[in-house]
């Protein structure tokens, strides 16, 4: 697409206007940019007209707006033709205009710039876009780079790129980086935007694990095509995958495993259907069945078929389009016709064991907040598992030492006055922000979780204070005890 001349010189240029998240951000003041996160312009132009380099790359970029040809010079000193040529831009007798987005992109350690097709719908224009239109950053990327597990990987796959913006982030911590995608406008805006931030990435075109056959990888991120519809009309590639259902999610989710190292860990962001009479968590179970895979699964909402339905079709552009209605009792015959109730939302996240074992597998629902970013989560949540097998039988538990997670809080709530609370509530204030209720029992025991004692110690301690069978109490609490170590409220402490 650009010369790698060019893009060093754009590269350059970009920097030396100061065209940063945080600069472009200052600029546009939080009214502005809280406007343009909702597609309206108008704050933005009017907090712009300065003239200097980084407001007409805001003008230019971010707010889609024409700027006069020596503005944009100076923006881009020498660069202006060899842009209009590679069709980044468009150039009229005295002004130029945007063919494709290039805007800045940060997490908390590194800024990158992103370039994509145009945001669509600004200012209330038509959303139509072409069917190889290639999304920019949108909140499904930015959810699964917050989920994504950041921890040193020799190989890692960006399963379905789009414009790259996984590969960008795998690269703080990937030695090596493949990115596949069937869209070749994609493919290339890929390269364009590894070159742009000089990161080294492998693209390769292809359609789901097909472009990287036999190979294995420590890392694999996915936002695949899940719109789950009757796979007829009209595709947008980077949400349609032509197949119908949640078919392609069943797919990446089922052929993962094939391509991870031992202890390799598979992420994915996807839909899947409510079929009636079938609880959502078996038809998850029956994609993992047989692939020896660790698996987290969290639900995190659930649509009904026509809210469903019509959020779609108002990301195609299509509402008020003369054949909505159509297209609307299409979609949701065919849903009557699968028997498809609701559709999820939420994520897979799947790991090879490194040795040959029984599988541990957690299917949840969870629409409440949580910490963002979430990957340390993640790989804690593997690592526990590890170490509650590790202990093995109850003897195994009883014999270890616990320790409360840092974060977490009890706290009680009763009438004025009361010798006893009426509920206990241990809650945490990181990672998935859960809420486990207790009774005193298990507030006591989880109380005295210092590392010091043995868990069979604290409870004998806590039978004897309390007047309880030691034996009956052992019985009732080791598996609440395990969920409260699945769940990261209790740590296994270390030997030493």
């Amino acid at each position: 697409m650009l010369a790698p001349d060019v893009v060093r010189r754009l590269a350059e240029a970009l920097r030396a206007a100061g065209f940063g998240y945080d600069a472009v951000a200052g600029l546009l003041g939080p009214v502005a940019h809280a406007a343009l996160s909702r597609n309206e312009t108008t704050p933005g132009l009017r907090a712009t007209t300065g003239g200097s380099p980084l407001a007409t790359l805001t003008r230019l970029w971010p707010l889609q707006a024409t700027v006069a040809v020596a503005d944009a010079e100076r923006a881009l000193p020498g660069l202006v033709d060899d842009l209009c040529r590679a069709g980044l831009l468009e150039r009229s007798v005295g002004e130029v205009r945007a063919r494709v987005d290039l805007r800045p992109y940060a997490d908390d350690s590194r800024d990158w710039w992103v370039v994509s097709d145009l945001t669509p719908g600004l200012d209330g224009a038509g959303v139509r876009v072409s069917a190889d239109h290639v999304l920019g950053i949108s909140s499904a990327s930015s959810s699964l780079a917050q989920l994504t597990v950041r921890e040193p990987v020799l190989r890692a796959l960006d399963l379905g790129t789009g414009c790259g913006v996984q590969a960008l982030h795998l690269a703080e911590h990937a030695r090596e980086i493949v990115a596949t995608d069937v869209n070749q406008r994609a493919l290339a805006m890929t390269r364009l935007n590894a070159a742009l931030n000089d990161v080294q990435v492998d693209v390769r075109p292809g359609s789901l694990y097909e472009p990287v056959a036999g190979e294995l990888f420590d890392l694999v991120v996915t936002n695949p095509p899940f719109v789950v519809s009757p796979a007829t009309g009209e595709r947008l590639v980077y949400r349609d995958s032509g197949l119908p259902g949640d078919e392609m999610v069943r797919r990446v989710v089922t052929q993962a495993p094939r391509h991870l190292a031992p202890g390799g860990i598979a992420q994915v962001l996807a839909n899947w259907v409510h079929r009636r009479g079938e609880p959502w968590q078996e038809r998850i179970e029956g994609w993992l069945a047989g692939t020896g895979v660790d698996a987290w699964v969290v639900q995190r909402e659930v649509a009904d078929p026509a809210a469903y339905v019509e959020l779609w079709l108002k990301d195609a552009g299509l509402h008020g389009a003369a054949d909505y209605l159509r297209r609307y009792d299409t979609w949701l015959s065919w849903f009557e016709e699968q028997g498809i109730e609701g559709i999820g939302f939420g994520w897979l996240h799947l790991r090879r064991p490194a040795t040959d074992r029984e599988p541990v597998r957690h299917l949840e629902e969870w629409p409440y907040e949580v910490e963002q970013p979430l990957g340390a989560e993640v790989a804690d949540r593997f690592r526990r598992g590890d170490r509650l097998r590790d202990l093995g039988t109850d003897e195994g538990l009883l014999a270890a030492r616990l320790v409360v997670r840092a974060d977490v809080r009890e706290e009680t709530a009763g009438r004025p006055g009361q010798a006893d609370p009426e509920t206990i509530v241990l809650r945490q204030q990181r990672g998935m922000r859960r809420a486990h209720q207790a009774d005193t029992v298990l507030a006591g025991l989880v109380g005295a979780c210092d590392g010091e004692l043995t868990l069979g110690q604290i409870l004998d301690a806590l039978a004897t204070l309390l007047d309880h069978d030691a034996a009956m109490l052992r019985e009732g609490y080791l598996d609440e005890v395990r969920g409260l170590v699945a769940d990261g409220f209790l740590e296994v402490a270390l030997p030493g």
